[in-house]
C-alpha cells in the first residue's frame, strides 16, 4: 500500500476524473450588491467637512452636480504670449488688487516677524507675506534653532522683539538649554505656534503661501507688489514695502544695486536635520569624556580668532566622520562636506538641529543650483547619519525624524544703501546718531569666529536699511548693506531681529508722519524704538 503522502496514478479518462471532483471546496459566485460610488463619496466629502445630512436630503446631494468653472476667455486671451528666442513676452494685462496696508512686510522669519510687530506696534495696519506654510523662516523651515547661541560669560546682549520671541517661547514650553551656555534652543515646531500667537495677537494680517514676484513703482518709489499664490495674480498696496527676504528679492526686483560675494568665496549651504532614538545619557557621557573646544574648529579649515574662545566647549563633531570613512562606513570622497554642530537633545531621545551636511560653491539665487543642493543635502544626511551611528555611542540606534523644508542659506545679495556696515564697525564698537539697535561683537562667517565675552557691542544704523536709489523701501536681515566681516555679524537671526524691529518702526512711522522713508526724523524712531522696549546704547 503507497503511504498517504505517495503519489498515486489516477485511474479513468480526463473527463471522468474532472467529473468526480468532489464540490465540497469550490467557492460559487454570487453577484455583489450594486454599489453607489458617488452617493459613498459624497458622505465621505461631508464628514470631512463636519457636515452631517438628513436621509432626506441625501437623494438631492446625489442629484446635484458641482458646478463647472473657467476662466473667462477674456483672461484666457490676456495670458497669451510671444514666444521669442530665448524668452517669452507678457502682454499688458490687468491684475486684480488683493489688498491694501500702510507697511507691507514680505518675508516673514526673525527680521519679518520683527518688522511685522515693530510698525503694527507702532500704529501702522501691516501686511505680512510668507511664501511657506508656516512663520519662523529658518527656526521653523530649516531647524536653526538658537537665535542666540553666543551668549558666553560676558555677554552685552540686545534687547528688543528678538528677545521677547524667545521668551514667549520659553513660557509655552518651546525651549531648551543649550549645551555649554545660558542660551536657549527653539523647539522649531513649537516656534511656529510661538509665531502664530504673536501675529494673531498684535493684529498684523498675515498670507502664508504667497509669493512676491514683481514691484509696482512710480518712477523710483516703489508702491506694492504683484504676487502669485493659489488664488492667482494679484496686487498688494503699500505705503512702506519691507524686504525681509533674506536674499533681497524685493529690492532686487525694484532696480536697486545690490552686492555679491563670488560663490567660490562665498560662504556655504547647510541640510540641517533632526534624529530620533539618540541615548541621551550615553552621549552626553561620550561629550564629557571627549570635550570639543572652538579650538577644535580651526583643526579642518583655517580660521581666525582673538584666542579667547580657544578654550571654550563646543558642541562639536568633525573626527567622527573621518573615521566612518576610514572604516568605509560611508564613501571617502562625496558632494558634501561632514562636520559641525549638534544642539539640543530631548528627554525623548531627539538630537535637533543637527547642523552637519554643507555644500559651497552654490548660488543661492539661482534655481537649478538650489535644487542640486536640495538633492545632494539629502544625499550626505543619510552618509552623515550611517557615520553618526557607527562611530558616536549613543546614536546607534538613531533614525532620521525629518530633513529640513529647504536648504539653509547663508550667503547672496546685500543692497548697497545710504551706509554701508564695516567689519572696523563690529569690531570697534561703532556708535551712530541714527542707532536703531545695538548687538555684541559676535562674529561667525568667512573662517571668523569671535564670540563677545568681553562685553563690547556696536550700534546698528538705520542707513544699512535704506537702500539707495528706490525711495519707500526698507530691507532688513542678513541683506542690510555691509561688507564681509560685517554680514558675518548682521547675518546672525538675533541681529536680524534687530534690523527687522528698527525698519518696521521706521516705515511706520513714516507713514504716520507723511514723510518719504529716506527722510524719516531719527529722533521719532528711536523715541517708539524704546517705546518698545529696544536698547540704543
Amino acid at each position: 500500500m503507497a503511504s498517504n503522502d505517495s503519489p498515486t496514478k489516477p485511474s479513468g479518462s480526463a473527463k471522468e476524473q474532472q467529473a468526480s471532483v468532489s464540490p465540497v471546496h469550490a467557492i460559487p459566485f454570487v453577484q455583489p450588491p450594486a454599489v453607489d460610488y458617488e452617493e459613498r463619496a459624497q458622505r465621505m466629502i461631508s464628514r470631512w467637512a463636519n457636515e452631517r445630512q438628513a436621509k432626506s436630503d441625501r437623494s438631492k446631494a446625489r442629484q446635484s452636480e458641482d458646478k463647472v468653472l473657467a476662466r473667462s476667455s477674456a483672461q484666457v486671451a490676456c495670458t497669451r504670449m510671444e514666444i521669442l528666442s530665448g524668452h517669452v513676452v507678457e502682454p499688458k494685462k490687468e491684475v486684480p488688487i488683493l489688498d491694501r496696508c500702510d507697511v507691507l512686510v514680505v518675508g516673514a522669519g526673525p527680521s519679518g516677524l520683527s518688522a511685522a510687530l515693530g510698525a503694527r506696534r507702532a500704529g501702522a495696519d501691516v501686511m505680512l507675506l510668507e511664501r511657506f506654510s508656516c512663520f519662523g523662516g529658518v527656526i521653523s523651515t530649516v531647524g536653526m534653532e538658537t537665535m542666540g547661541w553666543y551668549r558666553y560669560e560676558g555677554t552685552s546682549d540686545c534687547e528688543g522683539i528678538g528677545r521677547e520671541m524667545e521668551r514667549v517661547a520659553e513660557r509655552m514650553g518651546g525651549t531648551t538649554k543649550w549645551p555649554y551656555n545660558d542660551s536657549q534652543c527653539l523647539d522649531g515646531e513649537q516656534f511656529k505656534l510661538v509665531a502664530d500667537r504673536l501675529v494673531q495677537e498684535s493684529g498684523v494680517r498675515p498670507l502664508l503661501h504667497i509669493w512676491v514676484v514683481e514691484v509696482i513703482m512710480d518712477g523710483n518709489t516703489i508702491k506694492g507688489v504683484i504676487t502669485e499664490s493659489k488664488s492667482g495674480r494679484a496686487a498688494i498696496l503699500a505705503g512702506r514695502v519691507i524686504d525681509c527676504t533674506g536674499d533681497a528679492d524685493v529690492a532686487h526686483l525694484a532696480g536697486a544695486e545690490f552686492t555679491m560675494v563670488e560663490k567660490s568665496q562665498a560662504m556655504g549651504v547647510t541640510t540641517v536635520f533632526n534624529v530620533a532614538g539618540v541615548n541621551k545619557a550615553e552621549f552626553i557621557d561620550y561629550t564629557q569624556k571627549k570635550p570639543a573646544t572652538y579650538l577644535d574648529w580651526s583643526r579642518t579649515w583655517e580660521q581666525e580668532t582673538d584666542g579667547k574662545e580657544n578654550h571654550l566647549h563646543s558642541p562639536y563633531l568633525d573626527e567622527q566622520f573621518e573615521k566612518a570613512a576610514a572604516a568605509g562606513v560611508i564613501p571617502q570622497t562625496q558632494d558634501v562636506s561632514l562636520g559641525g554642530s549638534w544642539s539640543a537633545l530631548s528627554e525623548a531621545g531627539e538630537a535637533t538641529n543637527l547642523n552637519l551636511v554643507h555644500q559651497t560653491k552654490v548660488d543661492c539665487t539661482d534655481v537649478r543650483e538650489l535644487t542640486q543642493a536640495e538633492i545632494q543635502g539629502r544625499a550626505g544626511t543619510v552618509h552623515a547619519l550611517k557615520a553618526l551611528r557607527a562611530t558616536v555611542p549613543g546614536f546607534q540606534n538613531a533614525k532620521l525624524r525629518n530633513f529640513p523644508m529647504t536648504i539653509g542659506t547663508r550667503d547672496s545679495r546685500k543692497i548697497v544703501a545710504k551706509y554701508s556696515l564695516t567689519g572696523e564697525d563690529v569690531k570697534g564698537q561703532a556708535r551712530f546718531d541714527d542707532a536703531i539697535g545695538v548687538f555684541p561683537e559676535f562674529i561667525d562667517g568667512y573662517n571668523i569666529l569671535i564670540l563677545p565675552t568681553t562685553g563690547r557691542y556696536f550700534q546698528v544704523p538705520l542707513g544699512c536699511l535704506v537702500p539707495k536709489g528706490v525711495e519707500n523701501l526698507f530691507v532688513a536681515g542678513r541683506a542690510v548693506a555691509g561688507d564681509r566681516v560685517s554680514h558675518a555679524a548682521m547675518r546672525n537671526m538675533m541681529a536680524c531681529t534687530v534690523t527687522g524691529q528698527g525698519a518696521g518702526v521706521a516705515a511706520a512711522v513714516s507713514v504716520r508722519e507723511g514723510i518719504p522713508g529716506s527722510q524719516v526724523p531719527i529722533d521719532l524712531v528711536q523715541q517708539a524704538l524704546r517705546e518698545q522696549g529696544v536698547r540704543l546704547e
